[in-house]
């Protein structure tokens, strides 16, 4: 049902810490130029865990007026079930196409109640759902043997495999065939991952560097491996900035510098500073410096 490169984006605030809507259209537009083929909102990079319940519906209407016919997916992440299932509600209200579910972000989950919440959210929303398996950031895994307990429910088409484990990717795909549409949601796993068979990349740093997200997620499902890996190679300095407990501040640091973006983060988050902030900025020169040139997409599927 999904696949390609699907960007996480960050959501933008102006200094007064209001939603920033006329810059979130200005940087969705160009993940859509660049060729992704939908966008994910107010997940961990979008500070979704910081926002009410009617600001990610105001920043998924924007990303959907950008969008056009590509899918838009709002991230459902609460600490109560009742709260998730109200919002995947919500969102089904306001057109999304689908939602991308987190298990439990507070309390971790046992099997058996991760299977329950994600089917009642499943329920509510009646959409197509992108479970997020990531036991690193949230310690709930969404195993195989979980993913059997939810297959017979149509409404769950895909998995961002985020365990940090490329192994799982293959377990999935050797269990489950094309049952579920997997993408990879590590930046710095991701081209292991595809060429294990994974069919979408829930990518970070696309957001500032998208042309070159796409171009490597191409080529690598064209079987172009080489020159899929070079711009792998390059990149990898920026997306390990992905993998870090100050992802949001990492990845809104290199928008601003890359594209003019703004670095405003919601508190308890502040922008980088002092040795963290030198870092950054570092991987970004040194990257900028070395950018390779991208070869012509134009006859490559998306």
């Amino acid at each position: 049902m999904w696949k390609g490169v699907f960007p996480a984006v960050t959501t933008k605030f102006t200094t007064d810490d209001t939603l920033d809507h006329k810059e979130m259209e200005r940087c969705f537009a160009l993940q859509m130029e660049a060729g992704s083929d939908g966008l994910i909102v107010c997940g961990s990079l979008g500070e979704g865990f910081m926002l009410s319940h009617e600001e990610r519906l105001a920043v998924l209407k924007t990303a959907q007026s950008v969008a056009g016919s590509k899918p838009v997916l709002l991230t459902i992440a609460e600490a109560a079930t009742r709260d998730a299932a109200e919002l995947a509600r919500k969102a089904a209200k306001a057109g999304a196409a689908g939602l991308m579910v987190v298990p439990s972000p507070i309390y971790h989950t046992n099997p058996e109640e991760t299977v329950a919440t994600l089917s009642a959210v499943a329920q509510a929303g009646d959409l197509p759902v992108m479970i997020y398996s990531n036991r690193v950031a949230y310690r709930v895994d969404v195993t195989v043997e979980i993913m059997e307990k939810l297959a017979a429910d149509k409404r769950f088409v895909a998995v961002k495999e985020s365990s940090d484990d490329i192994r799982r990717t293959t377990e999935i795909l050797s269990h489950f065939g094309d049952r579920f549409d997997v993408f990879t949601g590590v930046d710095n796993l991701a081209l292991e991952a595809l060429a294990m068979g994974a069919v979408g990349w829930v990518a970070g740093l696309v957001v500032a560097f998208p042309r070159e997200t796409v171009a490597i997620y191409r080529l690598a499902k064209a079987g172009r491996w080489n020159e899929a890996r070079a711009i792998y190679r390059w990149f990898r300095p920026l997306l390990d900035l992905d993998v870090s407990t100050y992802l949001v501040q990492n990845i809104k640091l290199v928008e601003a510098l890359e594209l003019g973006s703004t670095e405003h983060v919601r508190m308890p988050r502040m922008p980088l500073s002092g040795e963290n902030r030198k870092r950054v900025e570092q991987v970004v020169r040194d990257a900028l410096a070395a950018r390779p040139a991208l070869p012509d997409l134009s006859q490559l599927a998306a």
